[in-house]
């Protein structure tokens, strides 16, 4: 499976994703208050990063496909970043009358900290995305 990479990130990508979220927390768009807050610059809304991970593997198996979505955030992105988001296939079974694989996805970013760990299982027809 191909990775999918996103960036360099800028301000506008932040705050348009703040705009789509109504998260209007200022640690993610006031450089000022986000340094005061101790960060070297706004940084980006975790769900950003869980929702470039949704797109590389919704683009592989469907949106309809969704069964189960999960993720954790492991470390802060901030504009100038460039991330990427891949996966692999970790299972595949059969549960009911739907043939399932189950993922494990990664959003690293540009020096390799994984910034996102996810995890996904999608209906499939049995075949390789």
């Amino acid at each position: 499976m191909t990775a999918f990479t996103v960036g360099p990130l800028t301000r506008t990508d932040l705050v348009r994703y703040q705009g789509a979220s109504g998260d209007f927390n200022p640690i993610h768009h006031d450089e000022e208050f986000a340094r005061a807050a101790g960060m070297k610059a706004p940084l980006a809304l975790g769900m950003l990063q869980a929702g470039f991970l949704a797109t590389w593997a919704t683009d592989r198996y469907g949106a309809a496909n969704v069964r189960g979505f999960r993720v954790r955030f492991a470390a802060q992105v901030f504009p100038g970043d460039t991330v990427t988001c891949d996966g692999v296939e970790v299972r595949r079974r059969r549960a009911g009358d739907e043939d399932l694989v189950d993922l494990e996805m990664t959003c690293t970013t540009q020096d390799g900290t994984v910034a996102v760990y996810g995890w996904a299982t999608f209906a499939t027809d049995g075949k390789t995305a």
